[in-house]
């Protein structure tokens, strides 16, 4: 077995410098040398400029990082021995997970993979994928054999965008390692940013099982409560009264309804299902939340258009304003946003929309979705208005501003709560 490097004798490089590999690159230049690696050259420009466009961190943050170096030249790894990667694992159209950006990320590694090497993942996958998916291809491009000349780990990560008080630094991390020196190694090494503290998982399978089911139990929480929004709309009942009601005894958990989007809590859940039917199980409660919360959309645009037409307000050729495009309040993160959902609902109605949202890169959305937002709403111009997600200056404008933007005789939807309840006409 190849010496292992001490914590002083890493040379550490991020593969992905997107909202979960720039923080964890930042917090470590603040103790060390640090190699970021990107294959957008335009990413690596921007922060060789020293600004992120995902605002996860401050341009003062970048500056106190003097240990931070970037790179687009996949050459450059070859100097470091230890790597981390934070690349995305989405899904595909099919809704089954799509690897293809921890395999070319592995390749990469791979051709510069070095006896004693160490490979981390922090890309959310299903248990296995790391050593079953991973570490053969890392094999095949490096020519060397796991856990004899080169070694791996799996350490989660925990990111929540847009939160400026969760952070990198301060959210208990989960680490582990292909052999219990290497686990060792790899919780160490995070210990030196880590203030929160580790869990040393036994195995790289539980450490990527604990992490796929954060978000699946989550997610099949929002659904069941999704649900009971649906019924108590039917029965006349106000939800989030229900929910205060409930509450007030001390172990009710406080979800609330309404649309699950993002890199996360939409997307893991198939990570886990996928896995399980390739070992002949078929999850039930799991792909029944996904899809109860995957439909959501639509039932928000039937509830308005419910609303609309007893209100007397032609459907076909109505103006919605949707306020608010990102998957979460104060972040520009399109990733998975449900929002879309609700935009093609309306558009099978024939009703224009207008996209309004203050956080979000333009060019980004028409790339993403095709969608062009607008740079500002108009005045008395709309049939409906939705406010789809709670950015700080949608509830800085309050009920009369937001109101003022549709016609004499139209429908508010609120379906995060940023107006009181006696404001909005509609509330999930």
């Amino acid at each position: 077995m190849n010496t292992l490097p001490t914590l002083d004798q890493i040379k550490l490089a991020i593969i992905g410098l997107g909202y979960v590999g720039l923080p964890l690159a930042i917090e470590f230049a603040k103790k060390r040398d640090v190699l970021g690696f990107d294959i957008h050259q335009a990413r690596i420009k921007a922060l060789q400029a020293g600004h992120d466009a995902t605002l996860e961190v401050s341009d003062e943050e970048m500056r106190e990082a003097t240990g931070m170096h970037y790179s687009a030249n996949a050459a450059d790894l070859a100097a470091c021995n230890v790597f981390i990667v934070t690349v995305p694992t989405p899904i595909d159209d099919h809704k089954q997970p799509d690897l293809t950006p921890l395999i070319k990320a592995s390749e990469t590694i791979g051709k510069v993979l070095k006896k004693g090497d160490i490979v981390i993942y922090e890309s959310t996958v299903y248990p296995g994928a790391t050593e079953e998916d991973c570490v053969p291809v890392l094999e095949e491009f490096s020519g060397l054999k796991f856990n004899v000349d080169f070694f791996a780990g799996y350490s989660p990560e925990r990111i929540n965008p847009g939160d400026k008080e969760h952070r990198v630094s301060t959210i208990k991390k989960v680490t582990s390692g292909s052999t219990p020196e290497v686990a060792e190694l790899v919780n160490d090494l995070y210990l030196q940013i880590i203030i929160a503290g580790t869990h040393k998982a036994e195995s790289i399978k539980v450490a990527e099982a604990a992490k796929v089911i954060e978000n699946t139990q989550r997610d099949v929480n929002i659904a069941l409560i999704n649900e009971l929004a649906i019924i108590f709309n039917k029965m006349g009942i106000d939800t989030e009264a229900v929910l205060q009601a409930a509450g007030s005894k001390w172990n009710f958990l406080p979800f609330r309804p309404g649309l699950v989007g993002g890199h996360c809590i939409g997307v893991d859940p198939y990570y886990l299902t996928h896995k399980a039917q390739s070992i002949g199980y078929h999850p039930e409660i799991i792909l029944a939340g996904r899809r109860l919360n995957d439909g959501m959309g639509a039932y928000v645009v039937s509830q308005l258009v419910k609303a609309m037409l007893k209100r007397r307000i032609t459907v076909e050729g109505a103006r919605v304003l949707v306020m608010g495009l990102t998957f979460k309040e104060n972040c520009p993160d399109l990733r998975n946003t449900r929002i879309v959902d609700i935009v093609k609902e309306l558009g099978e109605y024939n009703i224009q929309a207008d996209v309004y949202d203050p956080w979000v890169d333009v060019a980004e959305a028409k790339h993403e979705y095709g969608l062009a937002p607008i740079d500002a709403p108009r005045q008395g111009a709309y049939d409906a208005i939705i406010v789809g997600v709670a950015h700080e200056q949608f509830k800085a404008m309050g009920p009369a501003a937001i109101r003022a933007l549709g016609k004499p005789e139209h429908v508010v939807y609120d379906l995060k709560y940023v107006m009181p309840r006696d404001a909005a006409d509609l509330r999930l």
